[in-house]
C-alpha cells in the first residue's frame, strides 16, 4: 500500500532580492514518517520549513499540505490548517513575559469554548509529555535551562494535538546527553501520538537515531531523498562528506548497536 503523501512540495522557489535560495525544489512528506531535512550553510533548510508550514510566501511553486494548497489559501483555511501542525523554533522562541504554562497556552486561547481551567489542564498535560515537569510549568523562560526551553517549546507546539511537527534544530546547542534524551522523545512522542515530523537539523545522531528517511539540500533543491543507507552511494561531494565522514561512520554505529 502507499503511504499516504501530507505534504507535496513542486517546482518551489524562495528568493530575498537577487538571491535565490530555492528553485524547483521537489520534496514529497508521507504520513507517519520523521523526515529529517539536512544541507549545507545557506542552503534553506529553515526557510524551506518556513515555506511549508505557511509561515513564509514563497515566490512561485506550490505547496500542499494536509489536502490544502497553502499558497493562495484563504485566512479561514490557514487557520484550519494551522490547528493541524506544531510548530517549534530553534531554542524555543518562547514570549519571556509568561511562564511556560502560559506559553504553552497560546495556541490553545484560539480554541473556542476552553474555560482557563480547561487550558490549564490541557497545558499541563503537554508540558508533561515534553518531559518537563509541573513546577517547571510555573517557571519563565529565562529561569529554564536551554534543553529546558526547548522542551517547553515542543509542549507548546503539541498544545493543539497537531498531524505534524516542525522542528527547526532541535538538539542545537545541546550536550550529548542532553540531545540524545531529546531525540529518544521525539521517537517516542511519534510513535505514541502518530506524528508526522518534518525535522531540521544538522546533527548526524539525530538523523540516524530518529529519523525514516533524510532529504539532502543542495544546488537551490532537494538533491536527494530517501533512507539513509542510500545515502552512502550518492555521488555528490557534500553527500559524500557529510555521509562517509568520521561522524557519520560514529553514528552510524552507534544505531547499529541500539538496534542489536
Amino acid at each position: 500500500m502507499m503511504a499516504e503523501t501530507v505534504i507535496e512540495v513542486r517546482n518551489l522557489r524562495n528568493q530575498f532580492g537577487r538571491h535565490v535560495v530555492h528553485d524547483g525544489l521537489d520534496l514529497d512528506v508521507y504520513r507517519g514518517e520523521i523526515l529529517g531535512v539536512v544541507g549545507g550553510s545557506g542552503t534553506g533548510k529553515s526557510v524551506l520549513l518556513r515555506s511549508i508550514a505557511g509561515l513564509l510566501t514563497p515566490k512561485a511553486g506550490t505547496v500542499r499540505m494536509l489536502g490544502t494548497e497553502v499558497r493562495g489559501a484563504s485566512e479561514a483555511e490557514l487557520d484550519r490548517l494551522s490547528h493541524r501542525i506544531g510548530v517549534m523554533f530553534q531554542d524555543g522562541a518562547l514570549f519571556s513575559s509568561l511562564t511556560v504554562r502560559e506559553n504553552v497556552e497560546v495556541p490553545l486561547r484560539r480554541v473556542a469554548g476552553l474555560t482557563p481551567e480547561t487550558r490549564a489542564g490541557l497545558a499541563r498535560l503537554k508540558i508533561a509529555l515534553s518531559g518537563l515537569s509541573v513546577e517547571a510549568g510555573e517557571k519563565y523562560p529565562a529561569e529554564l535551562s536551554g534543553g529546558m526551553r526547548k522542551r517547553a517549546g515542543l509542549a507548546r507546539a503539541l498544545a493543539l494535538d497537531p498531524e505534524i511537527l516542525f522542528l527547526d534544530e532541535p538538539t542545537a546547542g545541546l550536550d550529548p546527553i542532553g540531545a540524545a534524551a531529546f531525540d529518544d522523545l521525539i521517537r517516542d512522542l511519534s510513535q505514541s501520538l502518530g506524528l508526522t515530523v518534518f525535522l531540521v537539523t544538522h546533527d548526524l545522531d539525530t538523523l540516524y537515531a530518529v529519523c525514516d528517511r533524510v532529504a539532502v539540500l543542495a544546488e537551490k533543491r532537494v538533491l536527494v531523498a530517501g533512507p539513509l543507507e542510500d545515502m552512502v552511494d550518492v555521488d555528490h561531494p557534500w553527500v559524500r562528506e557529510y555521509f562517509l565522514g568520521p561522524r557519520a561512520r560514529a553514528a552510524r554505529g552507534a544505531r547499529r548497536r541500539d538496534e542489536e
